[in-house]
């Protein structure tokens, strides 16, 4: 699964690698080590043939859901169901977006009362794309909100270490594929939703300051050895 993450690549990182032509002016984004549940996260849509960010609250509210606060359940969604299951099949035809991450967080289990926290990212720290889905809810007085879910999948090899699921990365050449695909077609982008290559990507043991959600610091991307001389 994912339930916590980073984003730290500056503005015009982002304006460059997700190709967000005309945001030139790309307002600047302050860089984030522990990005929770119910939190606003940076999308990228596709709008009249133009990639267009959006700030998404993480956890989906389908549009007909009575509590916005289902939501809080369903950061993920996993890659296997998407298509079918009710909260998410309709986003998947044709709500579909990019969520950009610098990294995320897994907990591995050491004993019946300790888990020590990993961070999970590619070898050369570059910015990666998430598979994500948004959708738009309104409450009775016309208020609303646009709010988006991971899709996940079965973990690679660097991952099943800690977890048996992981987020679906997406290649850059699949960008466009993943977010312009027309509903009619969707089926075909199952096959995008697998696990990525462990090949480009690393993970480390982290502080346990990344335990609390509160704690938004560079801390909390830092390796565990470079405090404590060693891993555990």
């Amino acid at each position: 699964m994912c339930g916590r993450f980073n984003l730290r690549a500056p503005s015009h990182q982002l304006v460059e690698f997700f190709g967000l032509q005309g945001f030139d002016e790309f307002p600047a984004i302050a860089p984030r080590f522990n990005i929770a549940p119910t939190q606003p996260v940076l999308g990228i849509r596709s709008e009249g043939g133009r990639r267009v960010p959006a700030m998404l609250k993480w956890g989906l509210i389908p549009s007909w859901s009575k509590d916005p606060k289902q939501g809080a359940r369903m950061i993920n969604a996993r890659g296997e169901t998407v298509a079918t299951k009710p909260a998410f099949r309709a986003a998947f035809k044709r709500r579909r977006c990019l969520i950009p991450v610098s990294g995320f967080y897994e907990w591995k289990k050491l004993d019946a009362k300790h888990k020590q926290p990993f961070h999970i990212g590619m070898r050369d720290g570059a910015v990666f794309a998430c598979a994500g889905l948004w959708e738009y809810w309104e409450d009775a007085e016309g208020s609303g909100i646009e709010s988006c879910t991971i899709i996940t999948t079965s973990a690679n090899e660097i991952m099943c270490e800690l977890h048996d699921r992981m987020p679906v990365i997406l290649a850059e050449s699949d960008f466009d594929r993943w977010l312009t695909t027309a509903e009619e077609d969707a089926r075909g982008l199952e096959s995008l939703l697998t696990p990525f290559s462990s090949e480009h990507m690393q993970h480390y043991p982290v502080s346990t300051t990344v335990n609390n959600a509160r704690h938004e610091v560079p801390e909390c991307i830092e390796p565990l050895e470079a405090e404590s001389g060693s891993m555990f």
